[in-house]
């Protein structure tokens, strides 16, 4: 009798809590989410803040892991993509991913993608401080009249840093010598060991060497003001010249995808979780200690932001000679 009631209740239990798990929808269990950079950079420290807050709002655990290698964050990505599209498998990225096709890593235009954008660090132009510049117009002023003459750092070619000195380049007159280096901690390195003069990276992988002296800040490479602790307001290079905003702001893009073939209730479901988790005093906090500048794009919004990122990047390596495949045989439209 006993073992009857107990097989009885263990129906039922079953039966209860599948019909809860129907009628809750999606979610019905946890969400992982591959980061494809590594534990501790940007993309992952700001996936793993938004996916805890998400993790609340949906009450289910979204477990980051991180899928490193390939190029431009390829094998994350297509071990994210290879996954079902239900929405259970989220794709930890950033803007630099969409160089993967045209350095042959990934074999897809990157609107097979709907992406979720937390927001960026914006980007600063510095000057070592015994140089002579000490304000932007000092700096352009110089480069004008000496054509390539002054050496500038920013990053690897065709990276974001890269991007926006090429911008400034075109949107003031100024031409500078550019000296590509594997990453922004080696470029800033550079400028502090005086092999180079200018620097372009993003103010939060610079704001400590700023406060610290070892850089001065000429501008901010978007249209507004940024305020710097210890430091005050590092003005807007647009301020000095606007006509960079022809070509400027191209900014940071960190977040996370999910294939775009998703069906749309999880899409939606994933969507008001992760407003509502931009929304947080946590995730705000922490963009303010960090130099974020939050975004909250979804949708047709940041399809808009991809799709000019990926045109941008994919074609300036292509005419650096930088990439492996055709934008165009990928169906990458000219910026």
């Amino acid at each position: 009798m006993k073992k009857i009631l107990f097989v009885c209740l263990v129906v039922m239990l079953t039966v209860t809590t599948g019909a809860f798990a129907a009628s809750k929808g999606f979610p019905t269990r946890n969400i992982t989410n591959v980061v494809v950079w590594g534990a501790g950079g940007g993309t992952d420290t700001c996936n793993r803040i938004i996916s805890a807050e998400m993790a609340n709002i949906l009450g289910v655990n979204i477990n980051v892991i991180n899928k490193t290698g390939g190029v431009a964050g390829s094998v994350g990505m297509n071990y994210a993509y290879s996954q079902p599209h239900d929405g259970y498998t989220l794709c930890g990225l950033s803007e630099s991913n969409v160089t993967a096709g045209v350095q042959g890593g990934w074999d897809k235009n990157f609107d097979v993608w709907d992406a979720f954008i937390v927001g960026g660090s914006p980007d600063v132009i510095s000057v070592t401080p015994d140089t002579p510049y000490k304000t932007l117009k000092d700096l352009i002023e110089a480069a004008k009249k000496d054509p390539k003459g002054i050496k500038a750092a920013a990053s690897g070619a065709g990276s974001i840093h890269h991007l926006n000195l090429l911008a400034v380049e075109n949107g003031s007159g100024a031409a500078f010598n550019f000296i590509p280096y594997k990453g922004s901690a080696p470029a800033q390195n550079a400028a502090m060991t005086g092999e180079v003069s200018v620097v372009v990276t993003s103010l939060a992988e610079q704001q400590q060497l700023l406060r610290g002296g070892k850089l001065r800040a000429l501008g901010m490479l978007i249209p507004d003001s940024f305020e710097v602790e210890g430091l005050g307001a590092i003005p807007s290079a647009f301020d000095a010249y606007p006509g960079l905003s022809k070509y400027l702001p191209i900014s940071q893009a960190i977040g996370f995808a999910v294939p775009a073939d998703t069906p749309a209730e999880a899409k939606a479901v994933l969507v008001d979780a992760f407003k509502k988790a931009m929304a947080t005093e946590k995730v705000k906090s922490w963009a303010k200690e960090n130099y974020y500048l939050l975004s909250g794009k979804t949708g047709a919004e940041s399809k808009a932001v991809f799709d000019a990122l990926q045109s941008n990047f994919a074609w300036t390596l292509w005419d650096l000679k930088a990439a492996t495949v055709d934008p165009a045989s990928l169906g990458i439209p000219k910026p």
